[in-house]
């Protein structure tokens, strides 16, 4: 992969924007279809830093759409199989080339699907004050780090722009979108994080923890989308050096030693380098 640009922020004038998050910019095709587009952007604590790293666009890209299709046997996904560049204007093609995905309109459920099969991150947190994770009673001694009996579900709200994700349990997300539909997005969550954790220890790597998104087409259908096991969304490791990570955990350090939650900052050089080291190498252990 070659990457001779970097892009921070889209500007298509052949499409109407309907959403800038912190990553993806997503245009509007018509009434069925939306283009999203992976810009080179990162956040970490929910807030987006003001430098991009550079290729990070592609390589999110090239993850989702290798474990889409790696995976579309357990569960469909929001793909519509057309070329991204068959949407746009002839000088927009640089905007979208390789870090763009044409999918479905789907009607979004509000909730992170988070799978844990490591205890890390805020589970460690929780579970060092409660003995559990998002309600999940865990067994007594485990440590930073360690692997859990078996992958637990634990959901999360979604939260809108400028808010933090909330932790919650399963009661909580039955109440908020239906025991049926909450069940399916459990089982779901958990056959994609076992088949994609059995495949990428074939490659050396750990998936700890990640999250899915989920949305209903127009039938009702449950699929799969968004972005998949992604350093954006997962926490990656090394898997001969479980603490060594293939994520934006390097982010995360720098930040908690050098600057205040929720601030915009500029990144070092060396920073940006890293991180875009890191990403490249979970795309190459990975795809």
């Amino acid at each position: 992969m070659t990457t001779t640009t970097t892009l921070f922020e889209t500007s298509l004038h052949s499409l109407p924007l309907l959403h800038r998050g912190k990553v993806r910019d997503n245009y509007a095709v018509g009434d069925d279809r939306i283009l999203m587009i992976a810009t080179d952007r990162i956040s970490a604590f929910d807030v987006v830093m003001a430098d991009p790293i550079p290729g990070k666009g592609e390589i999110l890209t090239q993850m989702a759409l290798f474990w889409f299709k790696k995976l579309e046997h357990i569960m469909p996904n929001h793909l519509t199989g057309e070329a991204p560049e068959s949407v746009v204007a002839p000088d927009e093609l640089d905007q979208v080339r390789g870090r763009a995905m044409l999918v479905k309109r789907l009607k979004p459920i509000p909730i992170e699907a988070v799978v844990r099969g490591y205890l890390a991150g805020s589970g460690w947190k929780e579970y060092q004050a409660t003995g559990t994770v998002c309600g999940v009673a865990l067994p007594p001694g485990l440590e930073k780090g360690s692997r859990l009996p078996e992958p637990i579900f634990t959901p999360a709200t979604k939260a809108e722009a400028g808010e933090h994700d909330e932790n919650i349990d399963f009661a909580t997300m039955e109440r908020t979108i239906g025991s049926d539909l909450a069940h399916q997005v459990r089982s779901a969550a958990l056959q994609l994080y076992a088949a994609a954790s059995e495949y990428a220890l074939t490659r050396g790597v750990i998936v700890a923890d990640t999250k899915f998104e989920f949305g209903l087409d127009l039938s009702g259908q449950l699929t799969v989308m968004d972005e998949m096991l992604t350093p954006d969304s997962s926490r990656l490791w090394v898997a001969i050096e479980k603490y060594k990570p293939l994520d934006k955990q390097p982010l995360r350090d720098w930040l908690t030693n050098n600057s205040q939650p929720g601030r915009v900052v500029r990144l070092p050089l060396t920073v940006v380098e890293s991180i875009e080291v890191t990403y490249k190498s979970a795309l190459l252990r990975i795809v």
